[in-house]
């Protein structure tokens, strides 16, 4: 198995673990993948999941609490849908509260830390 879809895997595991009404960064996930300093990665190994996965990609957003533009249009404003209906309030900016929404693993019964 190639480095590039080991790295993938430890990136989804981690996406997979955002509670439903929580938001990460892509900085964030790469340091809970064992990536750090790979935001960039953690865009491209969601970027190349399949349609129809169960990975919770619509959880990662910037660290200015944005959703990042896209190569195609349109999934900016999937992604914000999909985040409203999970409870994620954006403000007039288009932005999410990181303070509140920001998922928060700690060590007991998670595997990660944040601190």
């Amino acid at each position: 198995m190639s480095d590039s879809a080991t790295g993938h895997r430890r990136i989804y595991r981690v996406v997979r673990r955002i509670p439903r009404g929580k938001v990460a960064t892509y900085g964030q996930i790469a340091v809970l993948a064992g990536v750090p300093r790979q935001a960039r990665q953690v865009g491209y190994a969601l970027h190349a999941l399949p349609r129809g996965s169960d990975v919770p990609w619509q959880r990662v957003i910037n660290a200015k609490g944005e959703v990042s533009p896209r190569s195609t249009p349109g999934y900016e404003g999937m992604q914000r849908a999909a985040l409203e209906s999970e409870g994620v309030v954006f403000d007039p900016r288009g932005r999410v509260d990181l303070g509140r929404y920001q998922w928060k693993p700690t060590q007991r019964g998670s595997g990660f830390s944040m601190r």
